[in-house]
């Protein structure tokens, strides 16, 4: 005689349930299908070729750098509004001290983030200080830091762009890590196998992979750690779930908002420095409807508007869909007039998606 000793209270979730719990979902099947229509109609002009792929994937981890840490912020309730000033800021902040006072750029990279990362403290510590709607403070702070931008930069050089960076990174110890490229021996032997291809004076089309590549995976990899395996993700889930049911529950629900917020600041500001790094100049205008792109990137990666729900890895897939968008218009030759206008389709398809995905997963259960 043999006895079933299942709990019967434990159920099993079909695969389909989990699945479609999944906040990634929408965004690796949209990605899919950004994929198949590009190599449908641009297949053969190289936007797969190993330069393609790099391009692509360069202007999606430029994204991707931002997004991962706004969807941790997004995921706990709040939104940064402030992201793209922060960029202009951070850029000027690295850019000034270098050309107008002589300081090494490692030094001025350091300021910029400590600089950066108070003014994200601010931001967090007046949200959870006086209640006030993040949207509010962070569209606040967006108009704050562009003006200070502006006003510090035309007031110390007399212009709003500053060159000549290159001159003063070329031999700084920190530039590689921004500015510099990895894996140059495999690459070089890829291209001897054929599998990349060369140029017409012998060199492989491609010399390495870009910094801002690996920091955009690095980060992200952080923050799927982050909310996954420790239990500062429970407290970000927590907190844009239940705010009030958290604090009860001894979360520290204000510490955790101001930390994603010096984060979102943090990760504005490496945006910043691998820009000047790369391309020896800074900008005031550097960062314009960033924060916009970047929630557009997290949302459709299947982070709820609402909060308590979504992934770094959904944004990651955002991002993605939005490089190889952005580029694939470039590679078919439609007017790139057309880009913004897909980009807002997809961010509502992909909040109606994810809307309907979620309901269906909830009546599974």
């Amino acid at each position: 005689m043999t006895t079933d000793t299942r709990d019967e209270r434990v159920r099993a979730v079909p695969t389909l349930s989990r699945l479609l719990a999944r906040p990634e979902l929408g965004a690796v099947a949209g990605a899919l299908l950004v994929f198949a229509f590009f190599a449908v109609t641009a297949g053969g002009s190289g936007i797969y070729s190993a330069k393609g792929i790099v391009n692509f994937l360069e202007i999606s981890a430029q994204l991707g750098i931002l997004a991962a840490p706004v969807a941790l912020l997004m995921i706990a309730g709040e939104f940064d509004l402030s992201v793209g000033s922060m960029i202009g800021f951070a850029g000027i902040a690295i850019a000034i001290p270098t050309l107008a006072w002589g300081w090494p750029i490692w030094l001025a990279v350091l300021f910029a983030f400590a600089v950066c990362g108070f003014f994200g403290y601010l931001n967090g510590l007046i949200v959870v200080k006086t209640g006030l709607p993040s949207f509010i403070v962070t569209l606040g702070s967006l108009f704050m830091l562009r003006g200070l931008t502006l006003g510090i930069m035309r007031g110390v050089t007399g212009r709003t762009q500053a060159s000549g960076l290159h001159e003063y990174s070329r031999d700084d110890w920190i530039t590689p890590f921004f500015s510099g490229q990895v894996l140059r021996t495999p690459v070089a032997w890829l291209a001897d196998l054929g599998i990349i291809g060369k140029r017409a004076d012998g060199l492989p089309m491609i010399t390495g992979i870009p910094m801002s590549i690996i920091w955009w995976i690095a980060l992200t990899l952080f923050c799927t750690w982050l909310l996954t395996r420790t239990r500062f993700g429970n407290w970000i889930f927590a907190a844009g779930g239940e705010a009030n049911a958290a604090r009860n529950l001894g979360v520290p629900v204000a510490r955790t908002k101001i930390t994603l917020f010096v984060f979102t600041a943090l990760a504005a500001t490496l945006f910043a420095a691998i820009q000047v790094l790369v391309t020896g100049s800074a900008d005031t205008l550097r960062g314009n409807l960033k924060e916009f792109e970047a929630i557009i990137a997290v949302v459709i990666g299947g982070t709820l508007l609402t909060g308590g729900y979504g992934s770094a890895i959904g944004a990651m897939f955002g991002a993605l869909i939005f490089g190889v968008v952005q580029m694939g218009i470039f590679y078919t030759g439609i007017d790139t007039d057309w880009f913004k206008l897909f980009m807002g389709a997809m961010m509502v398809t992909a909040v109606l998606f994810n809307s309907y995905v979620r309901n269906r997963a909830m009546r599974n259960r």
